[in-house]
């Protein structure tokens, strides 16, 4: 059953009207086309009385067509698209249609409200989540393509350091890597020195990296439409006795959770198999995010892997597993990588080291 049936399959169970899809990763999931539309409107419509509709700004019209083997119709800066919309696809006024409502925005809902007037509207998006939650073997082989660019470029930082240099100079580098190769970025490449780190979002900038302390990478890489996503902690100089005694309690976390995945147990367990070994050392506090998130054409997917989650894992699943500790004013680490569930257990998609490596300015 093509990805398509699934949601026209699943529309006719719940006896729905239409499905429409707004998220441009979503759209690509479903048909292989993708376009970030920016202010402009797009939408795939999946309806139970006709065939699907792929509606685009008029420049993506040509590009769209070459994708997809249905309906594609555009509309110019110019032109009314609800109105549009709604010409093309003559709805009932008791329709029942299902939104992506973890993506739609308050404009493009009151537009969809004129286009489908008097409709009920239920959420689509739990459905959407369990379709992409479960990878196959061809998406997974596309993900440990991008862990392999993300030891890459987590490398090419590494090799960076230097005296004088700033974390914006770093991440310049790693990026300028990057974009040689012809790939983006899954997201905003963080570099963090010394307590910068003790945020788990801290903001780089042109900091220079010290000597003496930690120096924490947060990056990933898209390839082929998937996502990376890693963070290792290095040690620049010789950083004090506390300092590597975090490291190695965090790496024991992150060990723990890994070794316990496998198919069966649920998400809470795996986020408590990390947590409480920092419980018990006496930092639990500061360890104040989950454990992990999905992973797959997004960064950041469903599920979350956190307390009180009793999601049962599943082979093909994709997440994170990325225990931090973070002190204010004193030191921050995080290790994190992602990968899959087998049969009986997780395997990696990046392979970088995590023993305490060691870098002299």
């Amino acid at each position: 059953m093509t990805k398509i049936k699934q949601i026209t399959h699943y529309l006719e169970t719940e006896n729905l009207t239409a499905a429409v899809l707004s998220d441009p990763v979503t759209i690509n999931y479903l048909t292989g086309f993708y376009s970030d539309p920016h202010e402009r409107q797009m939408f795939l419509f999946i309806c139970t009385d006709r065939q699907p509709l792929l509606f685009v700004p008029a420049l993506e019209v040509e590009r769209a067509n070459s994708a997809v083997d249905f309906q594609v119709a555009g509309y110019v800066d110019s032109e009314n698209p609800w109105e549009k919309i709604r010409e093309i696809l003559s709805p009932s006024t008791k329709s029942r249609i299902a939104l992506e409502f973890d993506n739609l925005i308050l404009s493009k809902y009151q537009g969809l409200k004129q286009v489908f007037e008097g409709a009920v509207f239920s959420d689509l998006t739990p459905f959407v989540n369990r379709m992409r939650l479960i990878k196959s073997a061809d998406e997974i082989k596309k993900m440990l393509v991008a862990g392999q660019f993300a030891d890459q470029a987590v490398q090419r930082g590494f090799a960076a350091i230097a005296a004088g240099k700033t974390e914006t100079d770093l991440i310049a580098e790693i990026e300028f890597e990057m974009k040689k190769l012809g790939l983006e970025m899954s997201f905003e490449t963080m570099v963090l020195t010394d307590d910068n780190a003790a945020n788990p979002h801290g903001i780089p900038g042109p900091n220079p990296i010290k000597k003496d302390a930690l120096l924490l990478f947060d990056l990933g890489v898209m390839a082929n439409g998937y996502a990376s996503d890693m963070t290792r902690t290095v040690a620049v100089g010789q950083p004090d006795q506390f300092k590597k005694d975090i490291y190695q309690l965090t790496l024991e976390a992150q060990r723990a959770a890994l070794d316990f995945i496998k198919p069966g147990v649920t998400a809470h367990e795996v986020d408590r198999a990390a947590r409480q070994v920092i419980e018990k050392a006496g930092y639990g506090s500061y360890f104040n995010h989950r454990l992990g998130h999905g992973i797959g054409m997004d960064v950041h997917e469903f599920p979350s892997i956190m307390e009180g989650n009793d999601l049962v894992i599943e082979e093909g699943m994709c997440f994170s597993v990325e225990p931090g500790v973070y002190i204010p004013g004193k030191v921050g680490v995080r290790i994190e990588d992602c990968g899959y569930v087998t049969k009986d257990g997780f395997k990696l998609f990046t392979e970088t080291s995590k023993d305490l490596l060691y870098f002299d300015l």
